[in-house]
């Protein structure tokens, strides 16, 4: 008897252990804090992100609406009531939403309009986790669950007893249509809510199964409410009634798509069709475990863990899929840019201004399958709208500056990803630097021909952000010169964009020691004050800019005076007090960015935006390596934690948690376009990255500890090792890189030039 005994409990731990359930068993996704960052407001970011309920990548995602309908800030922390559980494509509250419809369920009189059914909630009641979000309904005793696919979701919604349980389907304005099909338990759909970059014939449809006969029907219509079962104009809604037992479940199954009600069906039979709740909750957790589980970390705080994976959910959120999966199973979209249905891959939803600098290298470390999509998606976007995307959501969309997917594909192609029509991108890109968008100045390069001409973009306050724009092209032009180096182009043409690569220096004046504005006559812009934000710089000054020669540093050094007037510059950066002046350009307001730097304790580093982030890592173009490791962790330790305000500023399609990702696993990508990663300081005694074509790469760290956040020594693979970089290829051909860390700098590891990272000066 007591073998049998044994040999239940054996077989039950095992089978708790295969499905990670065990309380014993940590589960990744239970570190992750869909809440982080959520405790923001227009004037202070904390992340500015809302719940994104969802699979990775995912075409939807849901979550809690505490924010007005068409508010970006659609969910925010300190807020005390919901209106409702909606889908949401949303990649940042300053781009808002599109295609958002939501459900809300209702107890007693029936109250539709989005302020009178608003309840009361408590985040003491509130479960949000990647997969999963539940919240008791105050005002209505009613308990709201969701779980997403891709595509689909399914809800669970617990009633009390009463005569009167609604549930609510608002299609929200610009334009929705709801029709109710009691026969079937249905509700169908399509909605039009968008704010730009959309054709005419948007739509997004969507249709919605119940598991109980309705006992009454209704819809409305700009607030009037109808006794009919179809509706159709610029804000519409259904509502469906029931008789509901206390502690009685209504399930409810929901797909949509942006091609047709067919697909929509199509799609929720194909992600949900007969499996349970359950069933959909089990197989999101595990997706994400999946994708969590390909970089395992030891070591550290509880906190510093949930910290991480809260960043890596984060990170592997956008860009969004913007395809689906036809009757035959072929991949088809609908393409925001010309409106018509084609083959192939389509993704959306991101602002490569932020995420060139971290999100898409790590994709091209971890994920290079996702990556070879996402630019397979690139050439469609290309042949369907005649150019590269710079901000798209859905489609083109005119926010923030410079050329940056020319980074993208020229670091994809660069370390290896096939499967794409390179020659076609290519093009597309070669296409960017002669001109830009007639309507959109964000999609190809504003003020391209004056940039060919001079060799940096004039000082002009009607075009504004000149010189960040100059900048950023330059270094768009290193990546072009790589790429077509690779793809065997003419040698003029490899030194062309090689050339302008170094136009940098046009926009330094050796006067004041940093970028400055310049104008057409070759004279820089005066007054000059080096805390004014904008006027020739993009949400930040000529303190966060300066520092945006990614691809040659050493030529920035020289321009500096050397390497330690160049120390001594980085170093200014932070004993440099937080002030600033603003101006026209923001309308004369202090814009949060410039709020968040203020308040950081940092002197004039603003790691809330993303120009600065790279900066800490400098330091190892120079003999002081050290002063990297004790800003990186200083930043970590600062200015991250997986609260609500674990965030020091816009969150922005995972950048922001990018940058933490690559710095506590030990090492940052400084300059996309190259092999190399520049090293920092681990946060955790142990790293494994699980890399995708099979092999394991291991940071490790020797005498951690809290304090120790200093490089004494390095062995790569067993060798000892004093380069401050790593190499793309090292990683992945796998093995273990070993550091010894100490609470004192060593002045002695990495200070030679042979150890810094690459620099086009160095190559000359």
């Amino acid at each position: 008897m007591k073998n049998i005994v044994y040999l239940f409990f054996l077989l039950f731990f095992v089978s708790c252990i295969s499905e990670n359930e065990c309380t014993n068993t940590t589960r990744l996704t239970d570190l992750v804090n869909p809440l982080m960052g959520t405790d923001s407001e227009r004037d202070l970011s904390n992340g500015n992100t809302y719940p994104a309920i969802a699979r990775p990548w995912g075409m939807n995602f849901w979550t809690p609406q505490t924010g007005k309908m068409g508010d970006g800030f659609c969910y925010t922390y300190d807020a005390h009531k919901i209106r409702g559980i909606k889908q949401t494509h949303q990649p940042s509250p300053w781009i808002n939403d599109y295609a958002a419809f939501s459900f809300m369920p209702v107890v007693g009189e029936l109250k539709f309009k989005e302020d009178e059914r608003a309840s009361w909630f408590s985040h003491k009641a509130e479960i949000a986790k990647p997969h999963y979000y539940s919240v008791y309904l105050a005002d209505y005793g009613v308990t709201a669950e969701v779980t997403p696919t891709d595509r689909a979701a399914q809800f669970q919604f617990t009633f009390p007893q009463h005569e009167n349980s609604w549930v609510v389907l608002d299609g929200f304005d610009g334009g929705s249509m709801v029709k109710i099909i009691p026969e079937e338990r249905k509700i169908v759909g399509y909605c039009q809510n968008n704010h730009g970059g959309v054709p005419d014939n948007f739509r997004n449809y969507f249709v919605a199964v119940f598991d109980k006969d309705f006992s009454l029907t209704k819809v409305w219509e700009d607030s009037v409410l109808k006794e009919l079962n179809e509706a159709e104009g610029f804000h519409v809604g259904a509502v469906v009634g029931f008789k509901t037992k206390s502690g009685e479940k209504i399930n409810v199954k929901v797909a949509s798509s942006f091609i047709s009600l067919e697909q929509a069906g199509l799609n929720l039979e194909s992600e949900v069709g007969n499996k349970t709740f359950a069933e959909t909750k089990k197989e999101g957790q595990l997706a994400w475990e999946k994708e969590f589980s390909r970089i395992k970390v030891e070591g550290g705080t509880e906190e510093q863990q949930k910290t991480f994976y809260s960043c890596l959910y984060r990170t592997l959120l956008f860009p969004r899929k913007f395809y689906e999966f036809d009757k035959n199973n072929n991949i088809v979209h609908y393409s925001p840019y010309n409106g018509e249905v084609l083959p192939g891959y389509m993704f959306t939803d991101n602002g490569f201004w932020d995420t060139f600098r971290a999100v898409f290298p790590f994709f091209t470390l971890m994920y290079p399958e996702l990556n070879s999509q996402i630019m397979q998606g690139l050439v469609n976007t290309y042949k369907e709208s005649g150019w590269l995307p710079e901000w798209a959501s859905p489609g083109h969309r005119n926010c923030m500056i410079g050329s940056n997917s020319a980074s993208l594909i020229a670091d994809s192609y660069l370390k290896g990803i096939r499967g794409y029509d390179i020659e076609l991108l290519y093009e597309a890109i070669i296409k960017n630097t002669k001109e830009n968008h007639k309507t959109i100045r964000s999609v190809g390069r504003f003020g391209a021909e004056q940039y060919n001409k001079l060799g940096y973009l004039p000082f002009d306050e009607k075009i504004g952000q000149t010189s960040s724009r100059t900048l950023e092209y330059a270094y768009a032009d290193f990546c072009i010169s790589k790429l077509a180096e690779k793809l065997g182009k003419p040698q003029e043409e490899i030194d062309l964009f090689r050339e302008r690569a170094r136009n940098y220096k046009n926009v330094f004046d050796p006067e004041v020691n940093l970028m400055r504005g310049r104008y057409e006559d070759g004279s820089f812009q005066a007054p000059f004050n080096q805390y004014r934000w904008s006027y020739a710089f993009t949400e930040g000054s000529t303190w966060h800019y300066s520092w945006s020669v990614f691809q040659d540093i050493e030529g920035l050094k020289n321009l500096m005076g050397g390497d330690q007037q160049f120390v001594e510059m980085l170093d200014s950066v932070f004993v440099a007090p937080p002030i600033y002046n603003y101006d026209w350009f923001y309308g004369g307001t202090v814009i949060h960015e410039i709020r968040e730097m203020q308040v950081a304790g940092m002197g004039n580093y603003a790691h809330g935006n993303q120009p600065v982030q790279h900066m800490i890592y400098l330091y190892n173009y120079t003999s002081e390596p050290w002063k990297t490791q004790h800003r990186v962790r200083q930043v970590m330790d600062k200015l991250y934690t997986p609260y609500p305000d674990g965030y020091c500023g816009d969150e922005d399609n995972g950048q922001t948690s990018a940058w933490y990702i690559f710095s506590a696993m030990g090492f940052y990508p400084v300059c996309p376009g190259t092999d190399q990663y520049v090293l920092g300081s681990p946060l955790f005694e142990k790293v494994t990255l699980q890399l995708e074509n099979g092999n394991e790469f291991i940071v490790e760290s020797d005498n951690y500890g809290k304090e120790n956040f200093y490089i004494d020594r390095v062995r790569l693979n067993g060798t000892s090792y004093n380069k401050n970089y790593l190499r793309h290829s090292t990683i992945l051909n796998g093995g273990e890189i070993e550091l010894k860390m100490s609470d004192s700098p060593n002045k002695k590891r990495g200070i030679s030039p042979q150890c810094y990272p690459y620099s086009m000066t160095g190559e000359e």
